[in-house]
């Protein structure tokens, strides 16, 4: 019987056993999450890495098998469509390979939506 593996607590956690390329791949587009959004907080959501801001949440990414994903919801992937021909998408996913994660300025500018988003929809 195999072992359970453990849940990550922590996004540091979930990207430790990753293998080089991908930890490497996901580690890049925290670092752009978090120059776009400094004042979001890191968290575990649905047993992958994501940022909450203002307690709602803002983004997610994660690891599969043969890629990871950044996930910024809809609306942000309709706002920046023209700039990501080049990737995999789906609504609120964009899948990329492991080692070519999205560049900084296109994830700024979907962290960017992202944020608007939320502050249209308060009330």
């Amino acid at each position: 019987m195999k072992a359970k593996t453990k849940t990550p607590s922590t996004i540091d956690e979930y990207l430790a056993p990753l293998p080089p390329r991908q930890r490497a791949a996901l580690q890049k587009l925290r670092m752009a999450i978090r120059a776009a959004a400094p004042k979001a907080q890191e968290c575990i959501s649905y047993q992958i890495p994501a940022f909450r801001l203002r307690g709602k949440f803002l983004v997610a990414f994660g690891a599969a098998a043969n890629h990871c994903s950044f996930y910024p919801g809809a609306y942000p992937i309709a706002v920046c469509k023209g700039q990501l021909k080049r990737y995999s998408l789906s609504k609120g996913t964009i899948r990329f390979p492991e080692g070519h994660p999205p560049p900084p300025a296109l994830v700024r500018k979907l962290v960017q939506a992202r944020m608007a988003q939320q502050a249209q929809s308060k009330t």
